[in-house]
């Protein structure tokens, strides 16, 4: 009886214990996120910052160095080519001539004056030829009238005829040149007064719009080329963004752009017009080097929809360079790598199962699958490393 109750209580202990390893080592369920994989439309885009600049940017400069006077136009104020004056430049008198510079005219007007005299001369020996080969020709004429003489020797006569008449006109064309450079040498010397300086010049305006930019302000001495004013049509602005070379080379002019971020509560559209043949390096934020290359799109919307946009604002675009009406895509969270492709975890029958997946285009939040997944199907959101294939998964409750 003893020995009965001993084999009992070892298959009972017995028992127990296999129950125990049984319950350790039996699979975990693990709460997961799930998402559905579905059917339809898929942009691609590229995003980047962007900023409105107007079209044609017109930077009014001083003609002539001088005193501008003060400018009373204020950025936003209207101008009219050829009408409204953007400022008003006094003309500095001309320098004084010191010691040296007054002996170098002096000599420089000696020069013209006898290189006018050699180009006169000249001048009278070219017209006394011109006389004498016209004296040669009419007396050869009337040899050949007589038959004295031969058609070769009056052809000689006329030629010599048309050369004295070339160098006679060669002459004359020296003479005015050596003129116009005595009259010059001498305008050096001109002493200066105050009435040759002090004019007032108006610079108008070249063309039609706004003042954008007001350069100078108060009265200030400017040398000839100094900017004043920049002024442009706002009516007419594009869009410039400086997009990574590598983002860059996916664009092509055409494609359609998204205008979001601007202020405003709808969406704009705009057109890629060129990307820029040539990029340029830019230091990020975070002190890295980068190749940026210029990207300028126009608007499509009419004006009343961007009219409150000016001149340098920023603005966010989206440039859609691949779209699709009807794809079977995926969550991208859904997607781990395993090797040189990617996969996810599908939800069967309360297991993860592991497939492995064919994309297509993606973007930051999903992705085209054409193959490895089918629209009714269920994926695991941001697989953890605990998951393998096969694990038991719940629904992790919302």
């Amino acid at each position: 009886m003893w020995r009965l109750l001993t084999n009992r209580r070892v298959l009972m202990g017995a028992a127990l214990v296999l129950a125990l390893l049984t319950v350790a080592m039996w699979p975990e369920t693990i709460p997961v996120e799930v998402g559905p994989v579905s059917r339809g439309p898929l942009v691609v885009t590229v995003d980047e910052e962007g900023e409105t600049r107007v079209h044609d940017r017109f930077v009014v400069s001083a003609p002539v160095s001088g005193r501008v006077l003060r400018i009373d136009l204020e950025p936003g104020d209207t101008v009219v080519r050829g009408k409204t004056v953007i400022a008003r430049v006094q003309a500095d008198a001309p320098p004084l001539l010191d010691a040296r510079t007054r002996a170098e005219a002096e000599a420089a007007v000696d020069t013209a004056r006898g290189a006018l005299g050699r180009a006169q001369a000249e001048e009278q020996r070219a017209r006394a030829s011109l006389d004498l080969a016209n004296a040669d020709l009419a007396r050869e004429r009337k040899l050949e009238t007589s038959g004295l003489t031969t058609r070769q020797a009056l052809d000689a006569r006329l030629a010599a005829v048309q050369t004295a008449e070339e160098a006679l006109r060669a002459a004359q064309f020296a003479a005015a040149a050596t003129t116009a450079e005595l009259a010059r040498a001498r305008a050096r010397l001109m002493p200066a007064t105050l009435e040759a300086g002090g004019r007032v010049l108006p610079v108008l305006a070249p063309v039609d719009g706004v003042v954008l930019r007001r350069l100078r302000e108060s009265e200030s001495v400017v040398p000839a080329g100094d900017p004043l004013v920049e002024i442009g049509d706002p009516r007419h602005i594009e869009i410039v963004s400086d997009l990574l070379s590598t983002d860059a080379v996916r664009v092509k002019p055409g494609m359609r752009v998204l205008v979001e971020g601007w202020g405003g509560d709808q969406t704009l559209a705009a057109t890629v017009r060129r990307v820029e043949p040539s990029g340029f390096t830019k230091v990020s934020a975070l002190g890295v080097e980068e190749q940026r290359v210029n990207v300028l799109m126009d608007f499509d919307a009419a004006a009343d929809a961007w009219k409150h946009l000016g001149d340098a604002f920023r603005v966010e675009v989206r440039i859609v360079v691949w779209e699709a009406e009807s794809v079977v895509k995926v969550p991208t969270s859904a997607l781990f790598r395993v090797g040189d492709t990617w996969a996810a975890y599908v939800v069967d029958a309360g297991r993860a199962r592991r497939v492995l997946l064919e994309l297509g285009q993606r973007t930051s939040q999903e992705a085209e699958v054409r193959s490895g997944l089918s629209e009714s199907q269920v994926v695991v959101l941001h697989p953890g490393d605990l998951l393998v294939d096969g694990s038991r998964v719940v629904v992790r409750a919302e």
